[in-house]
């Protein structure tokens, strides 16, 4: 039993799927951000261009 245990803290596998998970977490948030940011100023575009249409 202290064989397993202490196999399983030294096992460092787990690691890298953990790091590449918060990888994809921070360009997700940059997506987001900039997607919700381009959104923002397209609407206020379009706005803009349908009251000069009325």
């Amino acid at each position: 039993m202290r064989q397993l245990f202490s196999r399983f803290l030294s096992d460092q596998s787990g690691a890298t799927a953990i790091e590449y998970c918060m990888i994809a977490v921070g360009i997700s948030i940059v997506i987001v951000a900039a997607v919700h940011g381009i959104g923002s100023t397209l609407n206020i575009k379009f706005g803009s261009v349908s009251s000069s249409f009325k």
